[in-house]
């Protein structure tokens, strides 16, 4: 019987390791785009949500650099006018459509302003999403009903609108903006956890659909980030009393080019980055030590970290003025 237990455990070893390697040698395919790839942009359609400031802001740069047709969603108006400025001094052609994900009607107009404007969509990136931490149960509940209404029903919203198009195009490729926390779930982060794991699963289930219709020229990927350094931690509502921030947070350039990767050539799903990849590696072995050691560090960097401050809602229910830039300059400081 022990002799047993040993050959098994040194098979999970093995294939566990054999699994970590596979994720490794994945990464190679998320670097800078080549030549082809940049040349291959040109002239496609692109509907980017959340593209007002952080990874969406950053992934509207780098399509318009290479001559995309950029499509321009959030809230706040004024801001999505200075990134179309940018995009077209880069070589793109933006439309901005001020756009709330969380409402339906909303999502139906974003779709057929780009149609209208460029005749199709061949790529519709849902990024767009809001944060809210701290203890659950001191999370006011309409905090937490506002989150989901954002990062999950606006995925659902974005994602229904968007493969209805794909499908009487009969092609088209769908972005989910998930998160490591799809994965391994973020103590002090409930419902952002939840509603990063229905991202998750909602498109495991649309590629199941897709191949039991046969739709070969539709795909549906789901990015899976670690902690990224943008105005998403200015931006969050935060009940912790203190200054929440992450240790070795990602250039939100690293999660741009992955996601300008992929929609380029889909793959189901895709964790950014070395962290983000031992993460989903390491809960798929040891599910209950990893979900440990990520919450003592939410508990020591979002709990604990100097300096104390009071409640706020951040842009949970309405935008905010602060915030609008690529990188949050968190790291710097």
């Amino acid at each position: 019987m022990t002799r047993l237990f040993h050959i098994s455990f040194k098979g999970a070893i093995v294939s566990s390791l054999y699994a970590c390697l596979l994720l490794q040698l994945a990464a190679c395919a998320t670097g800078h785009l080549s030549q082809k790839d940049q040349s291959n942009l040109a002239g496609k359609t692109y509907v980017v949500t959340g593209a007002s400031s952080g990874i969406g802001r950053g992934v509207a740069h780098e399509l318009g650099s290479h001559g995309a047709n950029v499509v321009l969603a959030a809230r706040r108006s004024e801001v999505l006018e200075e990134v179309a400025s940018e995009v077209r001094a880069a070589g793109g052609e933006p439309l901005v459509v001020t756009t709330d994900v969380s409402d339906p009607d909303d999502i139906q107009n974003l779709a057929d302003s780009a149609v209208e404007r460029f005749g199709r969509i061949d790529v519709w990136i849902n990024n767009a999403g809001v944060g809210a931490l701290g203890p659950f149960e001191d999370i006011p509940l309409e905090d937490h009903s506002r989150l989901i209404d954002v990062n999950l029903k606006g995925v659902i919203y974005g994602s229904h609108t968007a493969m209805r198009q794909f499908r009487a195009q009969g092609a088209g490729t769908l972005v989910n903006v998930g998160s490591i926390d799809s994965e391994v779930p973020h103590a002090f982060q409930a419902s952002y956890s939840a509603s990063k794991a229905g991202v998750l699963s909602l498109g495991r289930t649309l590629n199941e659909e897709l191949r039991l219709s046969g739709a070969k020229g539709i795909s549906v990927a789901t990015v899976l980030p670690w902690a990224v350094d943008t105005p998403f931690w200015m931006h969050a509502a935060n009940y912790t009393g203190a200054s929440p921030t992450f240790p070795a947070m990602d250039d939100p350039k690293k999660v741009v080019d992955a996601i300008v990767s992929v929609s380029l050539h889909p793959r189901e799903e895709l964790s950014v980055g070395s962290k983000a990849k031992s993460a989903y590696a390491s809960h798929h072995i040891m599910p209950d030590v990893t979900e440990r050691a990520s919450g003592k560090l939410a508990q020591k960097y979002e709990m604990e970290s100097p300096p104390r401050t009071s409640a706020t809602t951040g842009s949970l229910h309405d935008p905010m003025d602060e915030g609008t830039t690529v990188d949050g300059g968190m790291r710097r400081r």
